[in-house]
C-alpha cells in the first residue's frame, strides 16, 4: 500500500544561495535514490526555506520491486562431464548462488557457452529501507562550507536541531547528528505561541506549518512578496527596483515574509542613484523605488520575518538603520568630491597592484602606454583616442576614494561620477566606467571605442603580468580571474567592433614590464599567453555551434583575429552542411597534398617541366589565386571557398595521373613546388587537414 513520505531537516538559518543548489540537489539525488532502491512514486518534490529542507513523495510504495539477478558461472565444457553430469564446478556455483544445479541454465554469448543462475531477491517493507536511505541523502547533500557539530563527526551548514520524518502516519527512525527523527517539527521563530508542532500524519504537513505562519515553498513566498510589493506601490504608481540576485537572496531570508514601505530623507538622493541602489540591495537587502519615469523617490521596501501586526514598528527601525547608512555614503561622496582627480592619481602610487607586479600607479602607466599602441592598431581616430587616453589615465582613480573603498562593487561608476564632477568630457567619464565589462558571461561590453580601448588595455596588462610571474590559472585556480578576463577581451574582439591582433597587443602589453621584469623571457610568455586566450577562443567558438574540427581548422592559421576567425567559422560551417561530400573530398585532397609538400622549396615552378596536367592545375591556381585575394581583402569567406572547391577538378586529375615523387629530381621538386602554391592558397583560410571528414 502506497503512502506519502515527509522529511525535514531542521536547522539554524541557511544562506540563501546554499538554500537553493540543496534544494534542486536533494530533488535529484531522491529520485536517483528511490529508483536505485526500486520504490514507486507518483510525484517527488522538494522544498526549502531558511530553517528546513523538505522533501515530500506522494504515492509512495509500499514495498520494494522484486529483483531477479541473472549471474554467469562456468563455462559448459567444465560444467558437465562426459556422463553429461554436473561437476563440482556446476555443483559449487549452484551452491554459491543458493540455487538448484537443475535450476541452472545455458546460455552462449561472444565467449562461448555458459551456465547462469536467476536469483531472485524480494523486495523489502519501504519502512526498512527508508531510514538508511533517508540518512544517505542527508549525508550526501554538498555544500560550500561546513562544519562538524556537537560531539559527533557529521557535518552540515548549520547544526541540524530536528528531523521529521513520516510515512504516512509512521515515524521513520532516520538518525543524522545525532539527531534521531519524530513526528514533530518547530514553528516560526517569532509568530504565535506555539514552538513545537505536532504531525500524527504526512499529509498534515502543508496545512499545520501553513498555520503556523511558515510558507515552506519558495515560489509561493515569491508571490507573497510580489503581491505585497504591488499593494503597497499602487497608490501612488511607484514601482521597485528588484535586482534579480537580490530578490532570490530576499525569498531565502524569510520563512513567513511581509513587506514593508519606509521613507527616507529626500536630502540623500543628491548622492549619485548607483550609491543608494548599493547601499539599499547588497548592505541592507532593501529594494528601492522609483517612479513612473525612472526617479529614484526616497521609499525603500523591506521584507520582514516577524509578525504582521507589528510591521510599522519593523519599519521604522529599518528607517534609522537606512538613514545612517545613507548619512555615511553621503559623507564619504562628499569627501571625495573635496580631492581631485590627480590627486588621487597620485595616491595611486602608494596602493599596491601587485607585490610583483608593482603599484596601481605603475599599472596605470602601463594602460596608458597600451591605450596608444591598441588605438594605432584599431585605427581610432582623433577623439576616440584622446578619450581613451585620458580615461586611462584616470580608470583607477577611484579606487582610492572613500566610496569604493565602502562600496567596491561601485568601482568604476564612481570614476564616471568623479570625472564629470571635474569636468572632464562625457566620453572619458563613459569609457571609465564602462572599463570594467564585460565583467562575467553575456555581460553589456563597453560602448565606445575609447571604453573598449581602455577595457582592453587593462585586461591585457593583467594578463601579461600574471604570466610573466608564473602565476597563470591552473585546472582549480584562477584567483586573478584571468579567464574571465582574456573571455571579455575575446568578446570585444568578436563583435568586430574593436579590431586588434591579438599578438601584437599580448606583445605590447609585455613590453610595458620590460623594466619592472628584467629577466623576463617575453617570447616564452608570449606563448603560453597565446596558447591560453585561443584555448579560451576555441571554447567560445564551439559554443557558437562550430564543430571542433572546423575550429582546428581556422585557428590554425587566424588564432589572433577572433572576428575574422569567426567569419571564417561560419563560412566553412555553412559549405561543409551544403556540399559535404564535395567538401570532404577536397579537403582529404589538401591534406595529401599537404603531407607530400615541402616547406622548404619554394612555390616557383618552371612551365617547360610540366606534363598538361600539371599546367591545368598551375593555371586553375593562378586564377584562383587572384580571386581569391579580392575576397580575402573584402572578408568574403563564402565566395574564397567556393574559389578553393573550383580546384577539385584540377587537384584530382593531377593526383589521378601525375607522379609527384618521380625519380628525376628536377621534375619531382617542380611538382613539390605547385603543391606547395597549392596547399599556400588554402593556408590563408584554414587547414583543412584538421577536418575529421
Amino acid at each position: 500500500m502506497s503512502e506519502t513520505l515527509l522529511f525535514e531537516i531542521g536547522v539554524e538559518e541557511m544562506p540563501s544561495a546554499a538554500l537553493y543548489a540543496a534544494v534542486e540537489q536533494l530533488k535529484t539525488d531522491a529520485s536517483q535514490a528511490f529508483l536505485d532502491a526500486r520504490l514507486d512514486f507518483d510525484l517527488l518534490e522538494t522544498f526549502g526555506s531558511p530553517r528546513r529542507l523538505v522533501l515530500r513523495v506522494e504515492r509512495l510504495g509500499g514495498e520494494q520491486k522484486d529483483l531477479v539477478l541473472e549471474v554467469r558461472g562456468p563455462a559448459v565444457k567444465v560444467a558437465f562431464d562426459a556422463a553429461g553430469d554436473p561437476t563440482p564446478a556446476a555443483k559449487g556455483f549452484a551452491a554459491s548462488r543458493g540455487v538448484d544445479v537443475e535450476s541452472l541454465v545455458r546460455k552462449s554469448d561472444a565467449g562461448g557457452e555458459y551456465l547462469w543462475a536467476s536469483i531472485e531477491e524480494k523486495g523489502r517493507a519501504a519502512k526498512e529501507v527508508l531510514p538508511g536511505l533517508l540518512a544517505m541523502l542527508t549525508e550526501g547533500l554538498s555544500w560550500p562550507k561546513t562544519q562538524r557539530w556537537g560531539d559527533g563527526e557529521a557535518r552540515f551548514i548549520r547544526p541540524v536541531r530536528w528531523l521529521l520524518a513520516l510515512y504516512g502516519s509512521e515515524v521513520v527512525p532516520v538518525k543524522f547528528a545525532g539527531v534521531v527523527a519524530g513526528r514533530y517539527t518547530q514553528a516560526h521563530r517569532f509568530i504565535g505561541s506555539r514552538r513545537i508542532l505536532e504531525l500524527t500524519h504526512a499529509d498534515e504537513y502543508a496545512s499545520i506549518v501553513a498555520e503556523a505562519g511558515i510558507i515552506y515553498d519558495a515560489a509561493e513566498r515569491s508571490r507573497i512578496i510580489l503581491e505585497g510589493v504591488n499593494s503597497l506601490l499602487a497608490v501612488e504608481k511607484f514601482r521597485p527596483v528588484m535586482p534579480k540576485r537580490t530578490f532570490a537572496e530576499v525569498v531565502n531570508l524569510v520563512e513567513s515574509p511581509t513587506v514593508g514601505l519606509g521613507s527616507f530623507d529626500e536630502e540623500f538622493l543628491q548622492v549619485p542613484r548607483e550609491v543608494l541602489e548599493s547601499a539599499m540591495t547588497k548592505h541592507q537587502r532593501y529594494f528601492p523605488v522609483e517612479s513612473s519615469d525612472g526617479r529614484l523617490v526616497n521609499r525603500f521596501l523591506v521584507v520582514h520575518n516577524g509578525d504582521p501586526s507589528l510591521t510599522d514598528q519593523i519599519v521604522h527601525g529599518h528607517e534609522r538603520v537606512i538613514r545612517a547608512r545613507l548619512a555615511d555614503a553621503s559623507f564619504f561622496f562628499s569627501e571625495d568630491l573635496a580631492f581631485s582627480n590627480e590627486a588621487r592619481v597620485a595616491k595611486l602610487s602608494r596602493s599596491v597592484f601587485h607585490e610583483k607586479l608593482g603599484t596601481l600607479g605603475d599599472k596605470v602607466n602601463r594602460i596608458e602606454l597600451l591605450v596608444k599602441k591598441l588605438a594605432a592598431l584599431h585605427g581610432a581616430d582623433e577623439i576616440e583616442a584622446s578619450d581613451a587616453l585620458r580615461a586611462a589615465h584616470l580608470a583607477k582613480t577611484d579606487l582610492v576614494s572613500q566610496v569604493v573603498i565602502e562600496f567596491p562593487d561601485l568601482q568604476g561608476v564612481m570614476g564616471y561620477h568623479y570625472a564629470l564632477a571635474a569636468g572632464e568630457t562625457s566620453g572619458v567619464a563613459l569609457a571609465i566606467r564602462e572599463h570594467y565589462q564585460p565583467r562575467f558571461a553575456n555581460d553589456v561590453l563597453p560602448s565606445t571605442a575609447a571604453g573598449m580601448l581602455v577595457s582592453a588595455a587593462d585586461k591585457l596588462d593583467t594578463l601579461a603580468g600574471i604570466f610573466a610571474i608564473g602565476q597563470g590559472p591552473t585546472g582549480s585556480s584562477d584567483p586573478y580571474a584571468l579567464r574571465r578576463g582574456a573571455i571579455g577581451v575575446l568578446t570585444m574582439l568578436l563583435t568586430g567592433n574593436l579590431r586588434i591582433p591579438l599578438d601584437e597587443a599580448i606583445a605590447s602589453a609585455l613590453a610595458g614590464y620590460g623594466k619592472l621584469l628584467p629577466g623576463l623571457d617575453a617570447d616564452a610568455t608570449q606563448s603560453h599567453i597565446g596558447e591560453f586566450v585561443a584555448g579560451r577562443l576555441e571554447i567560445m567558438l564551439r559554443d557558437r555551434n562550430h564543430a571542433y574540427d572546423t575550429v582546428a581548422a581556422v585557428l590554425a592559421v587566424a588564432a589572433s583575429d577572433p572576428a575574422d576567425a569567426l567569419a571564417r567559422c561560419e563560412a566553412l560551417t555553412a559549405a561543409r552542411a551544403a556540399g559535404a561530400e564535395t567538401f570532404e573530398n577536397l579537403s582529404v585532397a589538401f591534406t595529401r597534398a599537404k603531407n607530400l609538400s615541402k616547406p622548404e622549396l619554394s612555390t616557383e615552378c618552371q612551365v617547360h617541366l610540366m606534363t598538361a596536367e600539371e599546367r591545368l592545375l598551375a593555371d586553375a591556381l593562378t586564377s584562383a589565386e587572384s580571386k581569391a585575394t579580392a575576397a580575402f581583402i573584402s572578408r568574403d569567406y563564402r565566395a574564397v571557398l567556393e574559389i578553393l572547391s573550383s580546384l577539385r577538378e584540377p587537384i584530382d586529375v593531377f593526383f589521378d595521373t601525375v607522379l609527384v615523387m618521380d625519380p628525376d629530381e628536377a621534375l619531382r621538386n617542380n611538382r613539390l613546388k605547385l603543391l606547395n602554391r597549392f596547399v599556400a592558397l588554402f593556408l590563408r583560410f584554414a587547414d583543412l587537414s584538421r577536418l575529421a571528414g
